[in-house]
């Protein structure tokens, strides 16, 4: 190859430098493997338990993670009781059905502040949180879900001359 030619495949850069042999015929050129992220290191109690916190609204949840049957309690109570409605429990278990945990593990949270619907995302983040620190590996699948990042959305204040946060009171021309 001349100075002005182009290199338009790894095959021509290869003859370039002369360092590497070529691919034989027919094979593929064997791939680099994909640089991956160093695994962070799995952070237990002296129980063997996870500990993480999670928050939403104006609602905070203390959840710890451990082996289990997928028991979970809330402030004592079992997860039947404390969320009575179904959809509570299904924002409950989002994380494990992405991480594919369904009843491995067990979960005792204590969740104070806010109401029911802040409380649920608050344990569903701590649970996400928890999870990644009992198994690192599930980072990824997790993160990807969105279930690590806090849920900033809080409610707006009330102004004063309004009878909400952005309502005004009802206008009378008489």
């Amino acid at each position: 190859m001349s100075d002005n030619e182009t290199v338009e495949s790894l095959s021509d850069l290869k003859e370039l430098t002369g360092d590497a042999p070529a691919a034989p015929e027919g094979e593929a050129p064997a791939e680099p493997a994909a640089p991956t992220m160093p695994l962070r290191e799995q952070e237990l109690d002296a129980y063997g338990r996870a500990y993480a916190t999670g928050r939403r609204k104006d609602a905070v949840a203390r959840v710890w993670l451990k082996p289990g049957t997928g028991k979970v309690t809330i402030n004592g109570r079992d997860q039947e009781v404390y969320f009575a409605r179904p959809t509570l429990r299904l924002v409950i278990n989002q994380p494990f059905q992405i991480a594919d945990r369904d009843g491995q593990y067990d979960v005792v949270a204590t969740v104070s502040g806010g109401g029911l619907s802040g409380q649920a995302g608050a344990v569903k983040h701590g649970i996400s949180q928890a999870l990644t620190k009992y198994e690192p590996a599930l980072r990824a699948p997790v993160k990807a879900a969105g279930f690590l990042t806090r849920d900033s959305r809080v409610v707006e204040r009330k102004k004063y001359g309004r009878a909400k946060a952005r309502r005004s009171f009802q206008f009378s021309k008489r």
